[in-house]
């Protein structure tokens, strides 16, 4: 069998195709990403806006944790939570 140039090229395009058919969810998601719906693609994800210009945004972040019920005032670290604290080993 010989192979032809374009080939790769017909592969590739029956690839998306099924890769489409089977999670039309991710094939729409890099057309429709913006602030209101979820994105795959983070590329330009940034901070902007979430905060006023100037403003810490460490702050803004917290008070929206607060706002939400879901600030921790444990003091416990990432590192706590994934390896537990020296009293738990």
């Amino acid at each position: 069998m010989t192979r032809q140039p374009d080939d790769a090229d017909d592969t590739v395009e029956v690839l998306r195709t099924v890769w489409a058919a089977q999670d039309p969810v991710a094939a729409a998601a890099d057309d429709d990403c913006g602030p209101t719906k979820s994105c795959r693609n983070m590329k330009d994800v940034s901070f902007d806006g979430f905060a006023e210009p100037g403003s810490d945004i460490g702050a803004a972040w917290r008070a929206k944790l607060q706002r939400e019920g879901k600030l921790s005032t444990s003091g416990a670290s990432v590192r706590d939570l994934v390896l537990g604290t020296a009293s738990n080993d």
